[in-house]
């Protein structure tokens, strides 16, 4: 007997990937569940089209809204993709042998191959870039750290690697890739200044350094051309912004405690 599959996805405003990402899941998936944070373009009316079960949630921030899908899928062994996702052919039969099995594993990780700009990178710190996305439900959630969250397993599961790649398609324009950039720093130091973190100089000055030695020498992202230097940048310039934000977030909260007591 097939194992039935439910396939989650939250959404905002992305009409221009969810047709993709819904169409490549098909026929793999027992119950589409998209959880939507109030989208105001076409993307309802898309995800209706392919019989998706359509449920609208302000958003909780990445990981809460991602739990909250899971907990809207019927079946307990879930597929969970973002919107800008979509399973290459390998990986559909993949799943699909993973199905017939009587008892499927816990957990299960894939690559993920990224789309920069029209191009595929296959270097830098973007691939193979493995996720775990499938998995059983009662054996895991969400967890990391917003932006960058991940599942996390039970009893430190270790998941199997199946063949096959999730496509992702990222960045369609360098202004995209910037946008993005300035609202996860944002969001990471804000994480970090909760969790009581301080930003050193070493931190502002050295880290964006080491992550681009990383990204572009160590991880071979020369070898992506020019795409592979922008990204190389990219990771550095997050780096920095996120520790320069962390830091006037300091500075904000020192004054105010200054202030306070005198």
């Amino acid at each position: 007997m097939s194992t039935p599959l439910s396939v989650v996805i939250i959404t905002k405003n992305e009409e221009k990937n969810i047709g993709r990402c819904l169409e490549s899941v098909l026929p793999v998936a027992d119950e589409i569940v998209v959880v939507d944070s109030l989208s105001d373009d076409n993307t309802k009316n898309i995800c209706l089209h392919y019989g998706a079960r359509f449920i609208e949630q302000p958003f909780l921030g990445y990981i809460q809204q991602k739990n909250f899908a899971l907990s809207q899928a019927t079946h307990a062994f879930v597929l969970s993709l973002d919107a800008d996702e979509a399973l290459d052919s390998q990986l559909v039969q993949s799943i699909l042998a993973i199905k017939q099995q009587a008892a499927p594993a816990s957990a299960y990780k894939m690559n993920r191959l990224t789309n920069f700009c029209g191009r595929w990178i296959r270097h830098g710190r973007w691939y193979p870039d493995q996720k775990v996305r499938l998995f059983n439900k009662e054996q895991a959630e969400w967890g990391g750290e917003n932006p960058h969250d991940k599942i996390i397993l039970a009893n430190d599961a270790q998941p199997i690697h199946l063949k096959g790649d999730i496509l992702h398609y990222s960045y369609y324009t360098i202004e995209e890739y910037l946008n993005q950039i300035n609202k996860f720093s944002t969001i990471q130091a804000e994480g970090l200044y909760k969790r009581g973190k301080k930003a050193s100089a070493i931190k502002i000055y050295l880290n964006p350094v080491i992550a681009f030695i990383r990204a572009y020498l160590f991880g071979a992202g020369f070898r992506d051309g020019y795409r592979g230097l922008i990204i190389a940048y990219g990771i550095a310039y997050t780096t920095l912004l996120k520790y320069a934000k962390l830091k006037l977030l300091n500075e904000k909260s020192t004054t105010q405690q200054t202030e306070q007591t005198s």
